[in-house]
């Protein structure tokens, strides 16, 4: 990499100055691909503190990006999980296999169709909603990726849920991992990603705030301003 990791709050962040450096960073590398935005940092706990710094955490919010500058990193730039993992297929497509986790069974059927149309080479070794009922479910989940041997698992179930079980199954499989969110519910059209503007200025998470405004979403703000503030104020050593 061009710069060394940064650590803030006890988080590692890997300052990837281009999508292209992060490829050729993951190219030989089995582990877990975590965006890491405000939120992450500012409520890390040792559970997420040690899967983060045990694994590769990269820029996806501004909050991340505004962190590391304080720090005196220049190089890293925010790159969005919601469309790396489109540019991980389209790089592996005809190299590597896929398994995908998560949403309801409508938007996991929704995306492993529609990927299917546009990139009909990918070898798609299975897939699953992001619900599971019993601990039986994630031991046949297990049981299947072991089976299938899959190289690279999309997991998308929300934050922290899918770095724990990114985490469980990367124990007992090593591949490559990433952590989605509601990255297949956006792919779908199910829901919709901000105007191209907020998008460019990296203001998503305002434009999601102003359009849905409810406590919880009011909490995450006020949290995300408080991390900006602690930030300028050299809280995080």
């Amino acid at each position: 990499m061009s710069t060394d990791i940064v650590k803030i709050n006890g988080v590692n962040v890997f300052p990837f100055s281009s999508v292209e450096e992060l490829l050729n960073y993951i190219d030989q590398k089995s582990g877990i691909l975590i965006a890491i935005n405000a939120g992450k940092i500012h409520r890390a706990t040792d559970v997420t503190r040690e899967i983060i710094n045990n694994n590769i955490g990269f820029i996806d919010g501004v909050g991340a990006l505004f962190a590391i500058r304080k720090k005196g990193c220049s190089n890293g730039i925010i790159i969005k999980g919601c469309e790396l993992w489109l540019v991980i297929i389209k790089k592996y497509l005809k190299k590597k296999s896929f398994y995908l986790i998560g949403g309801t069974q409508e938007t996991i059927e929704g995306t492993v169709k529609k990927l299917k149309s546009e990139f009909q080479a990918i070898n798609i070794k299975n897939y699953r909603n992001g619900y599971f009922d019993t601990d039986d479910d994630k031991k046949l989940l297990i049981k299947d990726i072991i089976e299938k041997k899959p190289d690279i698992v999309f997991v998308a179930m929300g934050s922290p849920k899918q770095e724990i079980l990114m985490q469980e199954l990367n124990d007992q499989y090593p591949a490559l991992y990433q952590g989605l969110g509601g990255s297949f519910d956006l792919y779908i059209g199910k829901s919709k990603r901000a105007p191209q503007w907020f998008v460019d200025h990296h203001l998503e998470g305002t434009y999601r705030f102003f359009n849905d405004i409810s406590y919880p979403r009011l909490k995450r703000y006020l949290n995300d301003i408080l991390f900006v503030v602690k930030v300028f104020l050299n809280y995080y050593k």
